[in-house]
């Protein structure tokens, strides 16, 4: 038996991609799901979904970016259900380009998403989490946080995208060395997946009118069509990476990867800082990716 087996999950993103899968599993489980989703008729039929599969669900439209409406997030989940045992602080959006060509309302859209919204979700469910656990010795509680693999490594023209993501790796890993000194039932991991079939590529779709995107450079264009062939190519499903997360929840397993041979390309980073030498051209392996990205980049109208 799972051990989060009937127990109560919190997913944000969770309308399409890694959240919805995981609410799928969590379903399948028999917990009591709340589904959040900033994409109100995608959210309304993924739970419509996860219900008929036997969970009971409360949908929940939410703008990650807001602290007010995590906080209405962790209240209607309390009323409704109480203290979650899996908090998956999943949603998260995309964007490329390189790094100066970002505009203010890119950052603002990427962090605010992509950290502040794993931050807010920490913020607001683990004391609650720690709670439950001094109360019943028996209680245990899993906080799951998705960054990337472009937390760990930095690609370029990905700027705001890595900087994000190695946030919430630097944010998960302080969370599981912080609790790990108050508790030994609720436990923190992060999950860094490389290109997996997902909504992630299409994330302007959902970008908020008050941050507007500006007409794209060449440098952001070129970044989209690469992450789309990326993304759209890759083998490992967001099923099998949700099935990824709920096994290394239940062997309390921090980090959580989707491509593990992607790892020599984080110890080549390594080796650059210990060394120190200058970091390692990414495309080493295959100059041709870079000689063609180069020539786009440089290339004149």
């Amino acid at each position: 038996m799972h051990p989060l087996q009937g127990g109560v999950a919190v997913i944000t993103g969770a309308a399409s991609g890694f959240g919805l899968e995981a609410s799928r599993i969590a379903a399948r489980l028999g917990m009591r799901i709340v589904m959040a989703d900033v994409q109100a008729d995608a959210l309304e039929l993924a739970a419509h979904e996860v219900g008929e599969l036997g969970g009971e669900v409360l949908p929940h439209r939410l703008d990650i970016r807001q602290a007010a409406e995590v906080e209405a997030l962790a209240e209607a989940t309390f009323a409704r259900f109480g203290t979650p045992n899996f908090v998956f602080n999943n949603a998260g959006v995309g964007a490329g380009g390189l790094i100066w060509e970002h505009t203010v309302k890119d950052w603002e859209w990427v962090l605010g998403v992509n950290v502040m919204g794993v931050a807010h979700g920490v913020r607001v469910f683990t004391p609650a989490m720690l709670a439950a656990a001094k109360a019943d010795p028996s209680w245990r509680g899993h906080i799951v946080n998705t960054a990337s693999m472009a937390g760990l490594l930095n690609a370029p023209n990905m700027g705001v995208y890595n900087v994000s993501k190695h946030a919430v790796v630097a944010l998960s890993e302080t969370l599981y060395q912080d609790l790990s000194l108050v508790t030994d039932q609720v436990y923190a991991h992060v999950l860094c997946p490389f290109f997996v079939p997902t909504g992630i590529h299409r994330s302007e779709r959902n970008r908020p009118a008050d941050l507007p995107a500006a007409k794209p450079t060449r440098s952001q264009l070129i970044a989209q069509a690469m992450s789309d062939k990326a993304v759209s190519s890759g083998k490992v499903t967001a099923g099998q990476v949700a099935q990824f997360v709920f096994d290394a929840m239940a062997e309390n397993r921090f980090y959580i990867y989707s491509h593990p041979k992607s790892l020599a390309s984080v110890q080549v980073r390594l080796e650059d800082i210990m060394t120190p030498r200058n970091p390692t051209d990414p495309f080493r392996e295959r100059p041709e990716i870079g000689d063609k990205l180069r020539q786009a980049l440089r290339a004149t109208d």
